[in-house]
């Protein structure tokens, strides 16, 4: 079995590669369970939280040496604020989807933060502009480097601007892209960023939209990556209403993020004017972007899928240095 850290995964992925392995993926027979959420009670602190994501490849229909089994393991634990660790730790293990055998345990939060990326990088190259030159950020976390990364790969992106609630924060991760062919600058003007924009990607934990519908000009594609939950939301109603939407899945999509389940709960979006999934998307059975001039909006949430077949290009590259 292989240990295969952080560092390691960086060396071994690259941006163009995890899209096509992502979209090969979603072409894939794979099951993926509802995760699991385990409440872990403790005296003193607020509790701990271990969520369990499982998916492996269908074996009824027969396995080949590309099989895989895995599950994501992650530890949501308050409490390390004040030990000075992470609140979020998460684990990959990869299995032999034909005999079980452990292969690797992977770094999880790199590899989510990879597979994240990938995935809306894959979706981009659906629905974006094929000329898209401007991309707008919006957040300025861990994710949002490796979203900038993504979409610069599959798009002939030639200026990146940046806006964060914090400023500095902005401005740092700007400075990261300093040597790039493309220009990247953090701006303080959403709004005005965000009209000249060919690509709108956001991953904040916003409660509030902060991307409004009459904002986008006509040909921009939406990324919403942020919110997770119900109650978060990063773009409005008129947002959706002006773009045609896309998800990473049906099932999580609509019960688990605010952008899709709170404008459908009000009528804003019904579930037939969502017109597709990664899946459909990569299997060719709905068509992505219809004209220069169309807005299309994606949400994501995230699915074991994407996490299994990251975990499995990770293995093969390691396993064959």
């Amino acid at each position: 079995m292989i240990v295969i850290d952080a560092d390691a995964i960086d060396r071994v992925l690259d941006r163009a590669g995890m899209v096509e392995a992502l979209r090969r993926g979603f072409r894939e027979a794979v099951v993926t369970p509802v995760r699991h959420h385990h409440a872990m009670p403790r005296a003193g602190e607020d509790d701990a939280m271990l969520l369990l994501m499982p998916a492996w490849t269908d074996g009824r229909a027969g396995l080949d040496d590309d099989a895989v089994t895995g599950v994501k393991i992650v530890s949501v634990v308050p409490g390390n604020a004040k030990r000075g660790l992470a609140s979020v730790v998460g684990s990959y293990v990869l299995m032999s989807g034909v005999s079980g055998q452990p292969l690797s345990v992977l770094d999880g939060t790199r590899l989510t933060l990879w597979r994240t990326a990938g995935a809306s990088a894959l979706a981009a190259d659906f629905l974006a502009r094929p000329d898209a030159r401007r991309l707008v950020m919006i957040g300025a976390g861990a994710l949002a480097e490796h979203l900038i990364e993504g979409h610069t790969a599959i798009r002939p992106i030639e200026e990146v601007a940046i806006w964060n609630r914090s400023p500095d924060k902005a401005a740092a991760l700007a400075a990261r892209f300093a040597d790039r062919p493309f220009r990247v600058r953090a701006v303080a003007d959403p709004e005005a960023a965000i009209r000249a924009a060919d690509v709108v990607s956001t991953a904040t934990m916003s409660t509030t939209p902060i991307v409004r519908g009459d904002w986008l000009k006509p040909g921009v594609h939406v990324d919403l990556v942020g919110g997770y939950t119900p109650a978060m939301r990063e773009a409005d109603d008129a947002a959706i209403a002006r773009a045609r939407v896309f998800v990473d899945t049906r099932e999580g999509a609509t019960h688990e993020a605010g952008d899709v389940t709170q404008p459908l709960a009000s009528g804003v979006l019904t579930p037939e004017r969502i017109v597709g999934d990664l899946p459909e998307l990569c299997r060719g059975t709905v068509a992505g972007r219809g004209g220069a001039d169309e807005i299309t909006l994606f949400k994501s949430v995230g699915t074991a899928l994407e996490d299994l077949v990251a975990a499995r290009l990770v293995h093969r590259a390691v396993a064959d240095r």
